[in-house]
């Protein structure tokens, strides 16, 4: 239903993996911080030795190790 609506789904596994489904585009992407667009807000992947494994229309997966999920607008 979240996905009918546009929200951002973001499932961590621990701290080294992060798959993000419901997102438009990626704005930056740096080792350390991995910013993506979603249809409702911006949402910042903060760490160290951050990669992008795959994507696809729907989802990403994030590996690296993460110290941070940050919601902006």
């Amino acid at each position: 239903m979240d996905i009918m609506y546009g929200a951002v789904i973001i499932t961590a596994m621990g701290r080294n993996q992060i798959l993000v489904e419901n997102y438009k585009g990626i704005i930056e992407y740096t080792q350390e911080k991995i910013r993506l667009q979603t249809k409702t807000c911006q949402v910042t992947i903060q760490g160290k030795r951050l990669i992008v494994e795959y994507y696809t229309n729907e989802e990403m997966k994030i590996t690296g190790y993460i110290q941070g999920i940050i919601y902006g607008s």
